[in-house]
């Protein structure tokens, strides 16, 4: 078994704190997305990960042992570059070879490792052709590959996607998912697509500003975000300013919900608190119920009807599945409720 840990590891580049005190431990055979926004330190953190950096403080440690001063070569990490690393002037078997090359592996073996490799990203047959020759999903499948030809302990992705087309980069989510799966290697992936993270992972990282904001699984982090960043980051949120009495009811832009047993409730009763509510949780009434709003867009996005709701100058979006589309339309003065127990209140 290959567990992963990291304890209090911080990176510092000069004045510039690009990772700060995370602690985190990945259970073998996950598959982990770091997510987060550009400059949030994920991609950092990989590094680290991979022996690529050398940590301000803290530590790697894997299977229990102490890896933090290893270099990478010697962590048994196979490693796929957001830029994928293909060298041109090599065929797609040297490519899938290189790392067993450099390691003094037989060619008989390399061969062996190889034509298995191709086969399973489904290249069978490609192997002498070159880089310059082949798709892109093709090239993508070459360097997971090639990633995977030492059979490494942890296998680490960099935005291994962020180059493709919508419909080829959610074709090959599902691959590396499947791949993962069969492998049953411990996979960690950096990425800013939060659909993708969502979609592949069993544990997602949220990251910000250099710190883990949350750690959990997709639905716990849509479904119980642990504070706004995270509210607003993934998915589509309304947050909206509230307070909280001493009953958990909530108080929102001047009407007040009442109380439900399954709200998720992450501060003390007070005023200056956040309301998250997911767009789908929003229900849509009468005039003279609820929250009093006017509708000011309504777009179809085919799989659902989008609307978007003005009380005093706070939006409010609402998503209704084409079965279910209220009868209310452009202009229309509605009252806005909640669905209890799908309520997040944390500090602003």
């Amino acid at each position: 078994m290959t567990e992963l840990s990291l304890r209090s590891m911080t990176k510092r580049f000069g004045r510039l704190t690009a990772v700060e005190d995370v602690t985190l431990d990945i259970p073998d055979g996950s598959f982990v997305c770091l997510l987060g926004p550009s400059g949030c330190g994920k991609t950092t953190l990989l590094r680290l990960l991979a022996g690529l950096e050398m940590p301000t403080e803290g530590q790697v440690i894997v299977s229990g042992e102490d890896q933090t001063a290893v270099p990478p070569e010697k962590r048994d990490f196979g490693m796929v570059f957001q830029s994928l690393a293909l060298f041109p002037h090599l065929s797609v078997a040297d490519n899938v070879a290189y790392p067993l090359t450099i390691r003094g592996r037989s060619k008989a073996e390399a061969r062996k490792r190889v034509t298995e490799l191709l086969d399973l990203v489904q290249l069978s047959g490609l192997g002498d052709r070159r880089i310059h020759q082949l798709s892109g999903g093709q090239r993508q499948r070459v360097a997971i590959a090639r990633g995977l030809a030492i059979d490494p302990k942890v296998f680490l992705l960099d935005e291994p996607l962020s180059a493709l087309d919508a419909n080829l980069r959610e074709h090959m989510q599902v691959e590396l998912r499947q791949l993962q799966q069969r492998l049953g290697v411990t996979t960690i992936v950096v990425t800013h697509d939060q659909k993708e993270a969502l979609t592949m992972a069993d544990m997602v990282i949220v990251m910000n500003e250099g710190r883990v904001q949350q750690i959990g699984s997709p639905m716990e982090i849509y479904r119980d975000p642990a504070n706004a960043f995270v509210a607003g980051f993934i998915g589509t949120s309304n947050l909206l300013p509230c307070t909280l009495d001493a009953d958990h009811n909530i108080e929102v832009l001047g009407h007040r919900f009442d109380a439900a047993e399954d709200d998720r409730i992450k501060s003390e009763p007070g005023s200056d608190l956040m309301l998250s509510v997911r767009p789908e949780d929003v229900r849509l009434e009468a005039a003279g119920t609820g929250l009093p709003a006017k509708v000011i867009f309504i777009r179809d996005l085919g799989e659902s009807i989008q609307y978007v709701l003005d009380h005093d100058g706070h939006e409010i979006t609402a998503l209704y599945a084409p079965s279910a589309r209220p009868d209310i339309d452009l202009g229309d003065e509605v009252g806005v409720s909640f669905a209890p127990g799908k309520r997040v209140v944390f500090p602003a």
